[in-house]
């Protein structure tokens, strides 16, 4: 008999222990698959801007600077007023101000489009360390901290078990990232506005010919793009770091760019490819908070050794729009 109770009490263990670690590996991947959509928050709204700019046919690599730019801006505001929807619209303002000044670089004089928007990426990644440095007084060289906006709890939705806390307990921002997807899908897709837009991307001189003002629906585009990157970048700062350091974007503007491709265009696709990316970054996070023992540096490059890849494999199959990096001038 006390044998069979020592068989019994170690089964026991073994069973608890598995239970044990059942119930941990199911918090963790819970933890990753949250964090997911808190990480692609800054791409969906960098890469759903793109996509309107790309889809008129502007290639807008001025991206990571307006990103920058929403970060200190939404950062500052939030700072000084005390409100996180003031900063978050103070961004918007900020991105389009940067939107318009690539649309006037591009649209209105005909610069090549690459080298304007590396150019708007310098000004705005110089710029937001600048207002930031004259606007934020440092402690012991670090920032001082906003408070964040508040998580959502939705009645009955957020207790559900594993769904609940993965897709129903997030910050505002989140939701608006996600409807902001779906309103551009069907603005694309079901409205006229949209296929003006696609037009004017695929043969701007055919669109001028049927009475389509080329050039204001690419600055609407520029301008629209400027501001929801700015309010991606307004996320970083405000909700997610909840203070501004300069290049904090970490090349996330680079691969937004990336994103429009892997997501031919299409913003449900993009959703989709901006969610694999988080995915990634937050498994990474994820990793090395358990303390696996990989440098972290490997865990750093794995979002840009996955974006290198996904280019690799769909760029050949990827479409662009036809007057994409092609400047329009009617005189031609």
């Amino acid at each position: 008999m006390p044998f069979a109770r020592g068989v019994l009490h170690r089964v026991q263990d073994q069973e608890d222990e598995r239970l044990s670690e059942l119930v941990i590996t199911l918090a963790f991947v819970v933890s990753v698959l949250a964090m997911t959509f808190r990480m692609a928050v800054p791409l969906i709204f960098g890469t759903v801007g793109e996509a309107f700019a790309e889809r008129s046919g502007v290639l807008n690599l001025g991206i990571e600077g307006m990103m920058l730019m929403g970060a200190s801006v939404g950062y500052l505001v939030s700072y000084h007023v005390g409100d996180n929807w003031a900063g978050v619209a103070a961004a918007a303002l900020a991105g389009a101000s940067m939107g318009l000044l690539m649309a006037f670089l591009t649209v209105t004089l005909g610069a090549q489009q690459h080298v304007a928007g590396i150019g708007t990426t310098i000004v705005g990644s110089g710029l937001s360390f600048y207002i930031f440095r004259l606007g934020v007084p440092l402690v012991s060289g670090i920032p001082p901290t906003v408070t964040p906006f508040p998580e959502l709890n939705i009645p009955l939705l957020t207790d559900i078990p594993v769904l609940g806390p993965v897709l129903f307990h997030h910050q505002a921002l989140v939701y608006v990232a996600l409807t902001t997807v779906l309103i551009s899908a069907f603005i694309f897709y079901r409205t006229r506005f949209g296929l003006i837009i696609r037009a004017v991307g695929e043969n701007p001189r055919a669109a001028d010919t049927a009475g389509i003002d080329v050039f204001r629906v690419r600055y609407i585009c520029l301008i629209l793009a400027g501001a929801l990157t700015a309010i991606g970048g307004s996320w970083l700062s405000i909700a997610q770091s909840r203070f501004f350091l300069p290049g904090m974007t970490y090349g996330r503007g680079w691969i937004c760019i990336a994103l429009v491709v892997f997501g031919y265009w299409s913003p449900l696709r993009i959703l989709g490819g901006a969610l694999l990316f988080g995915g990634i970054d937050a498994l990474q996070l994820s990793l090395q908070a358990v303390g696996v023992e990989i440098p972290y540096q490997l865990f750093l490059m794995l979002p840009y050794v996955v974006t290198i890849l996904a280019l690799i494999t769909v760029s050949r199959r990827a479409k662009a729009p036809a007057a994409l990096l092609k400047p329009y001038r009617r005189e031609e």
